[in-house]
């Protein structure tokens, strides 16, 4: 397992927003994130076979989103300021439009000052699940209504929603959108199969 390297900054000196923003324009090859606590973490790029899964899951999500309208989605490249502080980039994620449209034209240009309605954590081989666990919690206490952590290494899906226990699947075919995304089904197809 890769350790995913986490900088912890002087609370007298902090990560600001401003100078995140400098660091990951200096560096747009790395993909980084900022905790509430203000630590940077720095995380590998993906793998072929993980980036390859991670590609269906945000061209599905965008095909549906495309045909109803109802919502913006977003790839694993968007960060989003959440309301305790941390900036996060989720593996594929949706706002609902009028949320989205509430936004200045300036938020949008930035990391935008949301948390998404729908987030996607896939599940890549340097990927702690503890970690990855946090974050999907992070986004629930943040705000998402809906969040999938996809695991195709133990083939199985923990499924987070507000005020409810982790719902935790064994290799399913297929997820809803339930209420949050209607109408939308994700065929695990590709995604949790070898």
């Amino acid at each position: 397992m890769i350790s995913i390297p986490r900088l912890r900054f002087d609370p007298a000196d902090p990560l600001t927003d401003r100078a995140f923003m400098r660091l990951c324009r200096a560096n747009p090859d790395l993909r980084l994130e900022r905790t509430a606590g203000g630590e940077l973490i720095v995380m590998t790029p993906a793998g072929a076979d993980s980036s390859s899964r991670n590609l269906k899951i945000s061209g599905r999500l965008y095909v549906w989103a495309e045909a109803n309208e109802l919502g913006i989605t977003f790839d694993s490249s968007a960060g989003f300021a959440l309301p305790n502080g941390a900036i996060r980039s989720p593996d594929a994620s949706w706002i609902v439009r009028a949320r989205w449209e509430a936004l200045t034209p300036e938020d949008r240009q930035g990391f935008a000052p949301i948390c998404p309605d729908f987030v996607v954590e896939l599940r890549s081989p340097a990927d702690r699940l503890r970690d990855l666990r946090a974050k999907m919690a992070e986004y629930r206490i943040e705000g998402a209504r809906l969040g999938w952590l996809i695991d195709p290494k133990r083939k199985m899906v923990e499924i987070y929603r507000p005020r409810r226990r982790v719902e935790v699947l064994t290799a399913p075919a297929a997820l809803s959108g339930e209420d949050v995304l209607p109408g939308f089904v994700l065929d695990l197809k590709g995604i949790l199969e070898p």
